[in-house]
């Protein structure tokens, strides 16, 4: 199969009616995109990327209004139509109570919760405008590695497998949505760090929060939580707050990840400074995956990564770096 790049938003609407799978630019990453309803294509997402069917999809929608229909109107807290309000369109996906006879089990491995998101980014914004479905779509790339910020990553990655790359540039965020369920008093509880902090969901709902090591050990019932994630091919290891200096590293076979420095001794070509002198998390963000692309294109032995300070998106990035270094 051919794997075409393009701007065209007709085509892959076309695609996407014939349960075909399309590449779709949104603000934080590449998503792998078909049909959130039909069968075939939900299974071919899983087979493309190798993803376990245990591990659920988020469904896209164009707006709030949108999801009428999907989910149990009457049992979705105060709270998520605060979040909505506050943050959508963005990079913010609510977990909230499906309609099973609307909602395939595939898309949520069975679970009684349907993950929904808003996507800001113009073109696909304009995509779902022409659809009369919701689209499933994980990150554009192999299960378990680098999400995809470019389309060129997902050309890299998936070229071959499927027919379209929506071409919408780099992702603005960078890093995935947050995602949010809620507790038993209907308080928001951040099931996966993201591009929106803690911080920031809390000054719009005193109440939200993480949640706790008890559901931390129930069964994974949101996308982005097993164990390792994001990885490159190239083995990972991680040094800064809360972990100490960067531990000795051969010059010649070594590739390094940092914040605001770079890392003395190491030959500049084998390290990426994220935000150099700035320490800003957005921007760090914003390069993230792509610069772990990089190194891990280099052919290097190792990489060393440098985690970031653990507040506002730095705990989201720190979760990024902790689950990159898991596999290795």
């Amino acid at each position: 199969m051919e794997t075409l790049l393009g701007t065209d938003v007709a085509r892959a609407a076309a695609l996407l009616r014939a349960g075909e799978l399309v590449a779709i630019p949104t603000e934080t990453v590449y998503g792998l995109a078909g049909h959130g309803l039909r069968e075939d294509s939900l299974q071919r997402i899983f087979a493309v990327k190798g993803r376990p069917l245990s591990n659920p999809l988020i469904l896209h929608f164009a707006s709030p209004e949108h999801l009428g229909g999907y989910v149990r109107p009457e049992a979705v807290p105060a709270a998520a139509h605060t979040l909505l309000a506050a943050f959508s369109p963005g990079p913010l996906t609510l977990l909230l109570p499906r309609e099973p006879a609307v909602v395939p089990d595939t898309v949520t491995a069975g679970l009684p919760d349907v993950a929904v998101r808003i996507p800001a980014h113009p073109l696909v914004r304009q995509l779902l405008h022409q659809l009369d479905f919701p689209l499933a779509a994980p990150s554009a790339n192999p299960f378990g590695y680098i999400s995809p910020t470019l389309p060129e990553h997902v050309l890299r990655q998936l070229g071959g497998k499927i027919p379209y790359v929506l071409d919408g540039g780099p992702c603005e965020a960078g890093i995935e949505s947050t995602v949010v369920g809620f507790g038993p008093a209907g308080e928001p509880v951040v099931y996966r760090p993201g591009a929106i902090s803690l911080e920031a969901l809390q000054q719009v709902v005193p109440t939200a929060r993480l949640r706790t090591a008890a559901e931390k050990a129930q069964r994974v019932a949101s996308p982005g939580l097993l164990p390792y994630h994001y990885s490159p091919h190239t083995p990972l290891q991680l040094f800064g707050p809360g972990l100490g200096a960067a531990p000795a590293f051969e010059a010649g076979s070594t590739g390094a990840l940092t914040f605001r420095e770079p890392l003395p001794g190491l030959p500049l070509e084998q390290q990426v400074v994220l935000s150099p002198g700035r320490g800003n998390l957005a921007e760090a963000a914003h390069g993230l995956y792509a610069a772990l692309h990089h190194l891990d294109g280099l052919g290097l032995q190792h990489l060393l990564a440098e985690r970031f300070p653990e507040t506002g998106i730095g705990m989201a990035l720190n979760e990024r770096l902790e689950k990159a270094a898991a596999r290795g």
